[in-house]
C-alpha cells in the first residue's frame, strides 16, 4: 500500500498576536506548523503529523489538544516530563512583523531524543518536510540524529522537502548554519528557500545565482522572493512565477510558510510545478490578510482552488 501521510518536524510554539490596545491574542504557530497546517488544510485526506517534543504541563496538553481537533497528530513524538513550550509574540508596524522569542529551553529542542521514536514518526510517509529553523534549535549530535532519520526516511520512499529558513540569531556562527544547510540539502528533493535568506547566508547576488547554486544539490528548488515572482529550478530552466499583491495586507506572519503547504500539497496532487507555485501564491495572499500565522481551513482551501 502507497504510504499517504504527511509528516513536518519542528517547534510549534505559542504565539501572542497583538490585538487592539492590550489585549492579545494566544494560537500555537512555527514555522514547520504553519507549512504543515496549509498542507493539511489542502490535502485533507492524508493522514498529517507533527514531529517534535512536548512538555507535560497545560499549555502543552491544549497544544496537542489543538493538534487533534485539526486531524493533526503527533505521531510517537516524546513527551517531557517538566518541559514546556516555546513562547514568541508579534508586533506588527503596518503589516510588517516583529517577533520576540521565549524558547531557549522549549521542549522542541529534544525532538531527536529518541532516534527509535523519530524514525518511527517518519516511517511510510508520502512526505517529510522540515526547516533550517529545525536544525537550529538542535545541538550537533541531535542534528546529525536528525539528518540520518531523514535521510533513512527518503530511502525508503518519502519525498524529502526542506526550506532553508535562515534565522542569524538562532546559530552560533554563519559557518555552522552553512555546515547545517548543506547536509540538509544532501538528503532533499525540494528545496524551498527565501532569496533574502539566502543572501543573507551564502551571499548570493540573484534569484537566479540561487536557484542554480541549490540545483547541485537538489532536482527541485522554488526560490521565494515576497511580492517578487518565485523562481522555478528544474530540468535545467528557470521559470518566474508572478507573485499576487495584496493591496491591504494585515499580517504577513506566515505567508511563506503557506506558500510551502500549498505548493508541496499541489506537488503531492500531480500538479506540476508552475501550477503549484500559481496556487502556492494565492493561499500565501490569502494567509497575509488575517492576523496571525494561521488562517482557516476554508479560506486556505477557496484561495488554493481558485
Amino acid at each position: 500500500m502507497a504510504a499517504l501521510g504527511v509528516a513536518s518536524i519542528g517547534e510549534c510554539m505559542l504565539e501572542l498576536s497583538g490585538q487592539a490596545g492590550a489585549n492579545w491574542r494566544m494560537g500555537f504557530a512555527g514555522d514547520t506548523f504553519n507549512t504543515l497546517w496549509a498542507l493539511h488544510a489542502l490535502s485533507p485526506n492524508r493522514p498529517a503529523t507533527y514531529v517534535s517534543a512536548f512538555g507535560d504541563d497545560p499549555f502543552s496538553r491544549d497544544q496537542i489538544e489543538f493538534f487533534a481537533q485539526n486531524g493533526i497528530g503527533i505521531g510517537s513524538s516524546p513527551i517531557i516530563a517538566g518541559a514546556r513550550p516555546g513562547l514568541y509574540a508579534i508586533t506588527l508596524t503596518g503589516a510588517e512583523r516583529a517577533f520576540t522569542y521565549w524558547r531557549s529551553d522549549a521542549a522542541a529542542r529534544q525532538l531527536a531524543s529518541d532516534p527509535a521514536a523519530l524514525a518511527k514518526s517518519l516511517s511510510s510517509q508520502a512526505l517529510v518536510y522540515f526547516s533550517g529553523i529545525t536544525l537550529a534549535i538542535l545541538d550537533d549530535a541531535s542534528r546529525k540524529t536528525l539528518l540520518a532519520a531523514v535521510a533513512a526516511a527518503r530511502a525508503a520512499g518519502s519525498l524529502i522537502a526542506f526550506d532553508p529558513n535562515y534565522r542569524p540569531r538562532l546559530w552560533q556562527d554563519r559557518e555552522k548554519a552553512q555546515a547545517a544547510m548543506l547536509a540538509a540539502l544532501a538528503v532533499t528533493d525540494i528545496a524551498l528557500p527565501t532569496f533574502p535568506d539566502e543572501q543573507m547566508l551564502f551571499g548570493d547576488q540573484s534569484p537566479q545565482a540561487t536557484a542554480r547554486r541549490l540545483r547541485q544539490f537538489v532536482g527541485e528548488v522554488v526560490v521565494k522572493n515576497g511580492e517578487a515572482p518565485a523562481l522555478i529550478a528544474g530540468n535545467g530552466a528557470l521559470q518566474d512565477i508572478p507573485a499576487i499583491h495584496v493591496a491591504a495586507p494585515v499580517d504577513t506572519t506566515g505567508a511563506g510558510d503557506s506558500f510551502n503547504g500549498a505548493y508541496l500539497a499541489a506537488r503531492l496532487a500531480g500538479h506540476a510545478t508552475a501550477v503549484a507555485a500559481t496556487r502556492a501564491h494565492r493561499v500565501a495572499a490569502a494567509v497575509v490578510q488575517v492576523r496571525g500565522a494561521l488562517a482557516p481551513f476554508e479560506m486556505l482551501q477557496a484561495a488554493f482552488e481558485r
